[in-house]
């Protein structure tokens, strides 16, 4: 039975690289989340989009493999309130027509292509909702989640004042820049780097043009380079949530990871202990986006955390029922 003020939802947010699910109980006025389920899947849904605009057939069937898994789980918790979104891969493909049946045949609900504005203003609602009333922080915040095909840009306190969403990402720029032959560069060369550094200042110059990327107070990074960052930061043994969440890590040590990563060999990477083998390949990219954001901001450290968009997804359903059942 729920507690009075509290809904059972259901969020999922499918991205380029990975497809995650939250299941919670969560009370809009209180702002209090109680997690019930927590998954994450690795299905490089934008497998290819950068180059070819089309959601490739294989990486669509891995990602409705994960849905047809989520369905089970969202059934077994009894969650009757859903909302899917979809983010940067979907909103570039040509066949996301594909894309959008195949999930409503196994989970019901249509999937919203959001813009990246709009997925920019759920990440900073997922991560700064907890924050409140907290003096060790300072605000405005800038949260930044690193995506796999885009980094989303939002500065706020209380409200968001400025967002942007931005095409770098750890997937986008590993395609872009550090694949020869098909195959990953295992380590990329100095000019494959500098090449993709270029790339991710001029996105930043662009961000810059809309989002006062300097006059924030703290830092807050989000998705999956950034808690890996963080893992590796602490020498976890293994990958741990709640070690990773809310924690911080310097600049030094950023710039020290990321140049560590970026000379190390695939098998080097992979015996990481809180590597997950989706990331291999991808996180010495995602590391030079994080590395170069907090240059470009000044940032002497960056917070992490491990609510993000899923959470703000959640709120923001919690919100329109609680609304429905007053004008009902």
């Amino acid at each position: 039975m729920l507690e009075d003020g509290f809904s059972r939802v259901a969020a999922v947010d499918c991205g380029t690289n990975s497809i995650r699910l939250l299941v919670a109980d969560v009370n809009p006025d209180t702002g209090e989340l109680r997690e019930l389920d927590r998954r994450m899947t690795i299905v490089r849904l934008g497998q290819g989009v950068d180059k070819t605009g089309e959601l490739a057939p294989e990486a669509l069937e891995r990602t409705f493999a994960a849905c047809r898994e989520y369905a089970e789980v969202i059934r077994e918790k009894g969650a009757d309130k859903v909302r899917f979104v979809a983010t940067s891969a979907s909103r570039d493909a040509s066949n996301r027509d594909d894309f959008v049946r195949g999930v409503v045949d196994i989970l019901g609900v249509e999937p919203e292509v959001i813009t990246g504005d709009e997925e920019a203003e759920l990440s900073f609602t997922g991560a700064t909702k907890e924050l409140t009333g907290r003096d060790d922080l300072a605000k405005p915040y800038l949260v930044v989640d690193i995506g796999g095909g885009s980094t989303e840009f939002v500065v706020g306190d209380d409200q968001v004042r400025a967002a942007r969403s931005v095409d770098i990402g750890c997937v986008r720029m590993t395609e872009r820049h550090l694949v020869r032959d098909g195959k990953v560069t295992d380590p990329p060369t100095a000019e494959q780097v500098a090449a993709m550094r270029a790339d991710i200042e001029e996105a930043l110059d662009l961000a810059a043009k809309t989002v006062p990327l300097r006059e924030a107070r703290t830092l807050v990074g989000l998705a999956g380079s950034v808690t890996t960052v963080s893992s590796i930061a602490q020498n976890l043994p293994e990958y741990d949530t709640e070690a990773i969440h809310h924690s911080r890590v310097s600049y030094d040590r950023v710039r020290e990871i990321t140049e560590s990563l970026l000379r190390s060999t695939h098998a080097e990477r992979a015996a990481i202990p809180s590597m997950h083998p989706g990331r291999v390949d991808v996180i010495g990219a995602g590391a030079l986006v994080l590395l170069s954001i907090m240059e470009r901001t000044g940032a002497t450290e960056v917070v992490v955390s491990e609510h993000d968009i899923l959470d703000g997804i959640a709120f923001g359903i919690a919100v329109k029922a609680a609304e429905e059942a007053g004008e009902a």
